[in-house]
């Protein structure tokens, strides 16, 4: 109809929407080719590839006939209904993540809208502004152009004026600078009088043989003197270091030669370090630190000798700190001399980091340390011996009798009251706030461990080198070994050696346990050397030091006293001739010597040594082979054998039935462990003796009055040598009847005393020693 009107425009949204769609998938060429007629045709266009866009709807190349065309084909009526609430789902989440972009960006397009509007409101009136200020410029562009035409001849007049002036100022200046000179030189403001003649220098260099002669002249006279008055500045010890370094300087300036000069300030910079390290001379560090600082600046090519210096200056402050130790130098007056140093490396490594003074000063407060902790050690192990070796010579000095409970005393209390404040002493490293003290916690604390343990090391081995031992047989007669020990000559008195001994046993029982509380609540832990090699300090191992070298120094005393009462006995029977030996008429003389002797071990083992029960001789059922601990019995029954017989046929008999009945006797352990006690020391001693005497009447040819003087001297000796040892009376009457059978094994006719006679002898020796104890001295 030619009438009817053409259907209205597209909504321009719609339009846009389509155009969206058809971007997204693709479709403008099919839109503008035409749809296929009909399903059949679009099957019958079907390729290959379109029919793989079945499952890639989003493709670039999705085709939506052929995809339905294929969907028709494949699915019946339950799965394209499916296909439609699935797709209906997709549209509807597409739709929703649309409408929340466009909310989300809502704001952004509502404010670019309004910047818009406010730059086309803005926009309007600025083309009128510009060009009024475009006419404005352009009327002083005008009006200066007028002004540089007028003024432009007189301009050049002024420029010429004024270079002339400028001329005539320099020249001034010239013939001025000597007045000038002097003035700087009497107010002794050299630097300014340095820059006056380095600015007119360059003038000299051209009009100086000229126009300026004689002021150059002036003015170098006056320079001159200018240099001297520097270099006698500089040399000056009263001037302080700044003042010396800006001569240097000035001269420099003047092109002066300061090569010669460098060498003699470092030497002035060496005293001055000198005289650092002298205590009367006031010199602070600040000064130094001032000094190397403007060397630095004068001379930067001496920072390699400035680093020599300062290290060898702080290299001498610890050396001297090493010497001072070695005085006893306590660890709080050690602290403070460190802290000095320390502040003092600090101010110098502010200007002179390059010299590593720092780690240089770690390590010698490592050396120091050190070098104080184990001279600490050796100082306390030499109070230890003065306590006990410094008291013989005092007592010596005084001629008095040595007291050996106070010598005791006071090694006890050197040991442990040492060790204690030997310990607070090193806790203050702990306790001081110096820098570098945390870094070697761990490093001191094995040095503390290490030192207790070489200290106690070497006290044992002091003990056995002080009692001037050396290995020789055992106490009991037993082959030689090294853990035996026997006195040397001119060495401590015995007494001392059983003070060593209990001194010995009181470390391991009382000093050693409290050390080892200390440690384990100030200096526990360690460094590198505790978790690689266990602890330092290992108190089991020093208690079983101490433990032996007690028993050693014990035996030494039984077996030096022994020696010496056997030198006694030896005497004794080595000088008579017991072939001719007289009648028996009193008890010899060498039994008091012996008594003598025996009470002198008493008395000192009472001062020493605790009370305690000794362990009594053990008899046995076996029998074996005679030994040193094997019985002999003297037989009752010989004194009743056969009168008629000869001399040498009952000797006979008698030496044939003492060892028929050691056949059937049982055996006696004499010797028993030496306790730490009174009892078992003396009972031990006077042991021994008895078989020293046994041994040397073996060793003699008896006559029947011989054999009668060592029966009468053995019996008397049975009462006072059970007085010495309570409880062991059987162990004493068996060694003495040991003596006896000796004497009777060894006798040509061996007819004992008769028991009145034996009396009444005894008897009159016991009134003679009451008379002789009873009379004055």
């Amino acid at each position: 109809m030619a009438g009817v009107s053409a259907p209205p425009p597209m909504d321009e949204k719609a339009k846009r929407t389509r155009d969206l769609l058809a971007s997204f998938y693709n479709n403008t060429s099919n839109s503008n080719s035409g749809a296929p007629s009909s399903p059949s045709a679009a099957a019958s266009n079907l390729t290959p590839r379109s029919a793989s866009s079945l499952d890639s709807i989003n493709s670039p190349s999705f085709d939506p006939t052929s995809y339905m065309s294929l969907l028709v084909q494949k699915s019946n009526l339950e799965g394209l209904l499916q296909k439609h609430v699935q797709m209906a789902a997709e549209i509807k989440n597409l739709d929703t993540d649309l409408q929340m972009l466009v909310y989300e960006n809502y704001n952004k397009f509502i404010s670019a809208t309004d910047t818009i509007k406010r730059m086309k409101s803005n926009i309007l009136g600025m083309e009128t502004n510009m060009e009024q200020l475009l006419a404005k410029i352009t009327s002083v562009q005008s009006k200066s152009d007028s002004v540089n035409t007028s003024l432009f001849e007189k301009r050049e007049h002024i420029e010429k004026l004024h270079r002339s002036r400028n001329l005539l100022r320099k020249v001034q200046f010239i013939y001025d600078l000597p007045s000038r000179l002097n003035k700087c030189i009497k107010a002794e403001a050299y630097a300014d009088a340095v820059r006056f003649f380095t600015g007119a220098k360059p003038i000299f260099e051209v009009y100086g043989d000229s126009s300026f002669q004689e002021c150059k002249r002036a003015s170098e006279e006056a320079i001159n003197t200018v240099i001297q008055n520097l270099q006698g500045k500089l040399y000056s010890d009263s001037e302080p270091i700044e003042a010396r370094a800006e001569a240097v300087v000035l001269l420099k300036q003047l092109n002066f030669p300061v090569d010669n000069l460098k060498t003699s300030l470092l030497e002035k910079l060496e005293d001055c370090l000198l005289k650092l390290e002298d205590e009367s001379k006031d010199v602070s560090v600040g000064e130094i630190s001032k000094t190397f600082r403007a060397y630095l600046i004068i001379f930067p090519d001496s920072e390699q000798r400035l680093i020599e210096l300062a290290q060898g200056l702080f290299s001498r402050r610890y050396d001297a700190v090493r010497d001072q130790l070695k005085k006893r130098l306590r660890s709080v007056d050690l602290l403070e001399l460190l802290r000095i140093i320390w502040e003092d490396v600090t101010t110098i490594d502010q200007v002179l980091p390059e010299a590593a003074l720092p780690a240089f000063s770690l390590e010698s407060t490592c050396s120091s340390i050190r070098q104080h902790i184990s001279i600490a050690f050796s100082h306390l192990q030499h109070e230890i011996s003065d306590a006990v070796a410094g008291s013989q010579s005092k007592s010596n000095e005084d001629k008095d009798e040595l007291d050996l409970q106070i010598v005791l005393e006071n090694g006890k209390k050197a040991a442990m009251q040492g060790s204690l404040d030997l310990l607070v002493e090193l806790r203050q490293f702990f306790d001081e706030n110096l820098e570098l003290l945390p870094k070697l916690r761990e490093l001191i604390t094995d040095w503390v461990q290490e030192g207790f343990q070489e200290f106690f090391q070497n006290l044992e081995k002091h003990f056995i080198l002080l009692s001037g031992s050396s290995t020789n047989s055992g106490p009991l007669g037993e082959s030689s070994s090294s853990d035996h020990l026997t006195q040397s000559p001119d060495k401590l008195p015995t007494g001392l050696v059983l003070v060593l001994s209990q001194l010995a046993v009181f470390i391991e029982q009382s000093v050693i346990p409290k050390v080892t509380e200390e440690i384990a609540a100030s200096f526990s832990g360690g460094g590198v050397r505790a978790y690689e090699y266990g602890p330092a300090f290992i108190p089991g191992e020093i208690c079983r030091l101490f433990r032996s070298a007690g028993e050693k120094l014990l035996h030494l005393y039984i077996n030096t006293k022994t020696r010496k009462i056997s030198v006694v006995l030896k005497k004794r029977f080595t000088t008579p001739n017991w072939i001719k030996h007289k009648e028996p008429r009193e008890v010899h003389m060498f039994v008091d010597i012996l008594l003598q002797e025996l009470e002198g071990v008493k008395i000192e083992v009472k001062q020493i040594l605790p009370c305690g029960v000794i362990k009594k001789h053990r008899n046995s059922d076996s029998v074996g082979s005679g030994s040193t601990n094997s019985s002999r019995s003297h037989p009752n029954a010989i004194r009743e054998d056969k009168l008629t017989h000869t001399n040498t046929q009952r000797a006979r008999s008698q030496f044939l039935e003492n060892h028929l009945a050691k056949l059937f006797e049982q055996k006696m352990e004499i010797f028993t462990k030496v306790e730490y006690t009174q009892e078992s020391v003396i009972s031990t001693v006077i042991k021994l003796c008895l078989k020293s005497l046994q041994e040397f009447v073996r060793l003699q040819t008896l006559n029947r009055s011989g054999y009668q003087q060592i029966q009468l001297d053995m019996e008397f000796l049975k009462a006072p040598l059970k007085q010495l040892v309570d409880d062991d009376d059987a162990a004493i009457d068996f060694l003495l009847k040991e003596v006896n059978n000796a004497a009777h094994e060894r006798c040509l006719d061996p007819i004992p005393l008769e028991a009145p006679i034996l009396d009444k002898l005894i008897s009159a020796k016991l009134v003679k020693n009451k008379d002789l104890s009873g009379s004055p001295l």
